[in-house]
């Protein structure tokens, strides 16, 4: 239902081309190339039913000799504004307030539907496990499935993904950790996607206080799904410096003191957090001094 409308309402959409991939790694440069955020969605759709149905490997020979990986290909909307740019957001009683967040949170959406494919493009390798492409796949997988409730109910409200500025700030934490896996997740499902956490049951909660439980309810399946990507980044930091012999609590906070400038900011939501085995011990030294406030869940 989901897909189907934001087909329709999406004037960037665009048909998936019927192409043959021979590995998983080609089919996730494909998802990154492709300009509609509409399609990015569909695709990555495709691509999980064809690797659970052990229809792709995961690389070839080909892959090895690509092009290097840049910014991924986006539609020429929504226009990109540094953070520092974009207007306030204020939720009330009529749908200007609820457009501007659920725009915002599906822009949110595209750019981790590009993390989860980027993570694999770059990343997967013999040396890991079949099981760290089912999880990133899977993250992908669900992320599209967030992008299109979003826009459904962007749509539903009478907007579209595009209609308004978005800003530009979240793919640098690719572009910075893109030499190093670790780096990657300690940034992005660490720090970004357990923000994340941090922040939804608030805007659900307002979405509630104004009457649009449609919309508090699809934020409220992100919120669960987003628990368990969480849970994935940690899974495979600890993997990672297991295999090279590292302390996971020590290199955490080396990664944030060299990618993450702008500090770790409380209340944490320890709930949603432990839900995702992530230990405060790594997050919680790191924080910014500030009121410990408990996170509704």
């Amino acid at each position: 239902m989901a897909s189907k409308a934001l087909a329709f309402r999406n004037k960037s959409w665009s048909p998936i081309p019927d192409r043959p991939q021979d590995t998983l790694v080609a089919a996730a440069r494909r998802v990154l190339e492709t300009p509609s955020a509409a399609t990015k969605a569909l695709l990555s759709h495709k691509i999980a039913a064809d690797w659970r149905s052990n229809k792709l490997d995961v690389t070839g020979h080909d892959d090895a000799h690509a092009a290097p990986l840049g910014r991924p290909a986006r539609p020429l909307h929504p226009e990109l504004r540094m953070p520092r740019d974009m207007p306030r957001r204020r939720l009330g009683a009529g749908v200007t307030g609820r457009i501007a967040l659920l725009h915002a949170v599906a822009h949110i959406e595209l750019n981790a539907i590009d993390l989860a494919w980027d993570i694999i493009a770059r990343f997967a390798a013999a040396d890991l496990p079949r099981a760290f492409c089912d999880d990133w796949v899977k993250v992908a997988d669900e992320e599209a499935k967030h992008f299109e409730l979003l826009s459904s109910r962007l749509d539903a409200l009478g907007a579209a993904y595009g209609d308004l500025p978005a800003h530009d700030g979240l793919w640098q934490a690719a572009e910075s950790t893109s030499h190093d896996l670790l780096a990657r997740l300690a940034i992005a499902p660490l720090l970004l996607e357990a923000r994340g956490l941090d922040v939804t049951p608030g805007m659900i909660n307002k979405l509630e206080k104004v009457g649009d439980n449609d919309s508090a309810a699809v934020l409220n399946i992100i919120y669960r799904d987003e628990i368990g990507h969480v849970a994935t980044g940690v899974r495979w930091f600890r993997w990672v410096t297991e295999h090279r012999t590292l302390d996971p609590q020590t290199v955490f906070k080396d990664m944030v003191a060299r990618y993450f400038k702008s500090g770790l900011k409380p209340p944490f939501n320890k709930i949603a957090r432990d839900a995702a085995a992530f230990p405060a011990s790594w997050y919680e030294p790191l924080s910014e001094p500030a009121k410990q406030e408990p996170v509704r869940p």
